[in-house]
């Protein structure tokens, strides 16, 4: 309980008392996907009681960020500074780790917001949507922390010296309990496969521009996910 208890302290602006030793969450950073039940639990329970598909959509995307506290939001715009500069790799690691906010952290943030935004209101059952999109999200990030060599001593590398590669099954097995919910399984399997996807290709993409990945990188791809597993359900 106090892994979970230090994870949910992590991963949400929620109140939950005395701050736990963030040890007990880095070394069982598989539980990534219990704070995308409890995130996208608040956030579909809320939208259940809303009938227009436009305002639920939005009132979700504002619940997942506000109980996220941003901190994901604010990996996908360091991020996109980085992937917009221009010039050497350290270039790059720089504009990323700058605290100043670029036109690239303003264009991503745009970009995937307005492409969840979207996608959410053209889903067939969007509290399950939120829920199954918010939990794809936190398993991308526990495969990014798994698999993703650091470029840097940070909080990444952190997490990624207690991980271990058989971290990936018990991360994946959190997810299973998504196929009850009332949308096809066959999404739902894709919803999985496209988390995979995005994981790796994020990884590949953060090996290539910054030499490895780091923080901003996770939280970014948790960004990323969540939009690329809504426009999957939007589209079926």
């Amino acid at each position: 309980m106090r892994s979970v208890l230090a994870l949910l302290q992590f991963c949400t602006s929620l109140p939950l008392g005395r701050p736990v030793e963030f040890e007990y969450f880095a070394r069982r950073s598989y539980l990534y996907p219990i704070a995308g039940y409890v995130i996208g639990g608040i956030a579909a329970g809320i939208v259940s009681c809303i009938g227009s598909p436009v305002v639920g959509a939005a009132v979700a995307l504002a619940m997942v960020l506000i109980l996220s506290g941003c901190n994901h939001f604010d990996g996908l715009l360091d991020f996109g500074d980085g992937l917009m500069a221009h010039g050497s790799r350290e270039k790059r690691i720089t504009a990323m780790t700058d605290r100043s906010t670029g036109a690239g952290a303003v264009a991503a943030g745009i970009i995937v917001t307005l492409l969840a935004f979207a996608a959410l209101q053209n889903t067939a059952h969007l509290p399950a949507a939120i829920l199954t999109a918010e939990v794809s999200a936190k398993v991308a990030m526990s495969y990014l922390t798994t698999l993703g060599p650091p470029f840097r001593e940070g909080i990444h590398s952190y997490f990624r010296g207690f991980a271990r590669p058989w971290f990936l099954i018990p991360a994946t097995l959190l997810a299973l309990p998504l196929f009850l919910l009332p949308l096809p399984r066959v999404c739902i399997a894709l919803a999985l496969a496209v988390t995979a996807g995005i994981a790796a290709a994020m990884m590949l993409l953060a090996r290539h521009l910054f030499g490895g990945v780091n923080g901003d990188v996770v939280g970014a791809t948790n960004e990323i996910t969540r939009a690329g597993v809504l426009l999957l359900l939007a589209i079926f």
